[in-house]
Parts: C-alpha cells; structure tokens; sequence
C-alpha cells in the first residue's frame, strides 16, 4: 500500500504564498500520477494539479492557473504545491493523491483515478 503524508499547511493572509509537501512512504515513482485535491465550503475533491511522474507533465485547474505550481523532487519522492497570490475561497483542506500507472492521463483531474491518498493539511487564507 502507498502511504503519502502531507505538510505545510497553515494560515496565511490574501496574497501570500504556502508551499504544501507531499512525502511518499511507499514507491509512487515511474508511471504514477501524483495529484492535488482540496475540499472546500463549495466543492468537495475539487481538482487542484497533478503531475505525471514520468516525463513530468503537469496539469492545473483553471483557478489556480498562474498562481499554483506542482512541482517534484525525484530523490526523496516528494511532490509539492507552490501556492502563490492566495484568496480566501483557496481555503479548504489539501490532499496529496497517487493514482497507479495507466497507457493514459486523461482523468487526471478525477479523484476516481486515483487510489491512494493523505490525510489531508489545512488551509486557511484570510482577507
């Protein structure tokens, strides 16, 4: 079983920056595709980014386009999430999730595609 834990939660003031760490306890390299999902006062498991471990292709959500960044580190096997120019509605709670290697990512932004995942780190971003 895959085991991932996140970090780096916390409270932050509108426009200001978090960086979320994603640690791997298990072997999520290779194929896996490693992503981003928040639980918010209006969505639940809404899509954040995510990140193809092999060849590094990244995908993002829309809203955080431009202010989020997914990034990797292939020697620990951590994923991270650079949040930038943060607003109140990013509030919510972050989860890393790990989704085995499939031929394609086209459900990248489902959490259906993904089988393991954190307990989750809490975000808080006042006005």
């Amino acid at each position: 079983q895959v085991q991932l834990v996140e970090s780096g939660g916390g409270l932050v003031q509108a426009g200001g920056s978090l960086r979320l760490s994603c640690s791997a306890f298990a072997r999520t390299g290779g194929g896996f595709l490693l992503g981003w999902f928040r639980h918010t006062i209006d969505q639940a498991r809404e899509f954040v980014a995510a990140l193809a471990w092999s060849g590094g292709t990244t995908y993002y959500a829309d809203s955080v386009k431009g202010r989020f960044t997914i990034s990797r580190d292939n020697d620990t096997i951590t994923v991270y999430l650079q949040m930038n120019s943060l607003k109140p509605e990013d509030t919510g709670v972050y989860y890393c999730a790990a989704g085995s290697p499939r031929p394609y990512n086209i459900y990248y932004n489902s959490a259906r595609r993904y089988e393991h995942w954190g307990q989750g780190t809490q975000v808080t971003v006042s006005s």
